[in-house]
């Protein structure tokens, strides 16, 4: 739409958390220009700004990342996997939600299930998250969010009763 309507754009996307290459600096930075001049223009421009934030990035990561991408058999597999974690996430929400029913939290939670992604909102106020913290040694930041990607079958069900405690 954007190039129909006559815009120029950018695209950045990142690897870090999909291929798991945090500190990495793996990611692409696209732009779609008129014309090869202007994309010469364009990339000078941008090497100017680049230039003081880093000098020569890390190769490592972005070696793994085109390694797997270039590869159809491995590009299979990585989606496979990255599919099956996804899943994962999504079955651990709704496991923290139907525990936290089971211990009779009348709270709708449905916003734990709802997002989506590694992290969740819980709507925990800091004064509950500090009393997890303290009463159950339940670590998440102060605003509540946390790492669904941490919640396992061994420790959701101390999570929910941690957060159904301190809700009520």
């Amino acid at each position: 739409m954007f190039l129909k309507d006559g815009h120029n754009v950018g695209i950045a996307q990142s690897f870090a958390k999909n291929f798991g290459l945090y500190g990495e600096r793996v990611g692409s930075l696209t732009f779609v220009t008129e014309n090869q001049q202007e994309a010469e223009k364009f990339e000078s421009q941008m090497k100017i700004l680049i230039r003081p934030m880093y000098s020569n990035p890390p190769i490592y990561g972005a070696r793994i990342v085109s390694t797997i991408l270039g590869d159809p058999q491995l590009t299979a597999k990585w989606r496979v996997e990255v599919d099956n974690m996804a899943k994962r996430i999504i079955t651990m929400r709704e496991t923290l939600v139907s525990n936290l029913k089971q211990l009779g939290s009348k709270k709708d939670w449905s916003h734990i299930t709802n997002q989506i992604g590694m992290f969740s909102y819980t709507g925990l106020k800091p004064e509950q998250v500090e009393k997890m913290t303290k009463d159950y040694h339940v670590y998440l930041v102060k605003n509540g969010r946390i790492s669904c990607a941490g919640i396992t079958t061994h420790n959701v069900g101390h999570l929910a009763k941690a957060m159904h405690e301190v809700t009520k």
